[in-house]
């Protein structure tokens, strides 16, 4: 059983067909989907899936902190299975690919005191952008 899988069965998600379809396709290899991209998909496995429970699904697995939505440039929104493990992204910015990178240091050291204006930051998403190698 993959990790997701085993997560959403620790957390008691009710695991029916189609939720479980879904928690599928976004495991496994690692890749930035769109809803309709985790439906066609989603479809092969499940030929009765629909596009509303699939969208009801991402929205839960958001919900419960499982998957995090990546938008990007006004393009459709992504969704990321690495939930728990913290990242950054790096976006082409001609054909929207997305992969995660895992830089090194602390993101915050880069923000001197002063700029912070008192707030205690809980979160930092740092987004790289440039041309993957086919665009380039």
């Amino acid at each position: 059983m993959s990790g997701l899988l085993e997560r959403l069965r620790g957390r008691g998600w009710r695991m029916t067909s189609q939720r479980r379809v879904v928690a599928e396709v976004l495991d496994g290899e690692h890749v930035h989907l769109t809803a309709d991209e985790v439906h066609a998909r989603a479809v092969q496995r499940l030929p009765e899936i629909s596009r509303a429970t699939v969208y009801n699904a991402l929205g839960e697995l958001v919900a419960l902190g499982e998957v995090i939505e990546v938008s990007t440039d006004g393009r459709a929104k992504r969704y990321d299975p690495n939930a728990h493990r913290p990242h950054q992204h790096l976006v082409c910015s001609s054909c929207g690919i997305i992969r995660d990178v895992h830089p090194t240091g602390d993101p915050l050291r880069g923000l001197p005191a002063q700029e912070r204006y008192g707030f205690r930051v809980s979160k930092v998403e740092v987004t790289y952008r440039g041309l993957c190698p086919s665009c380039a």
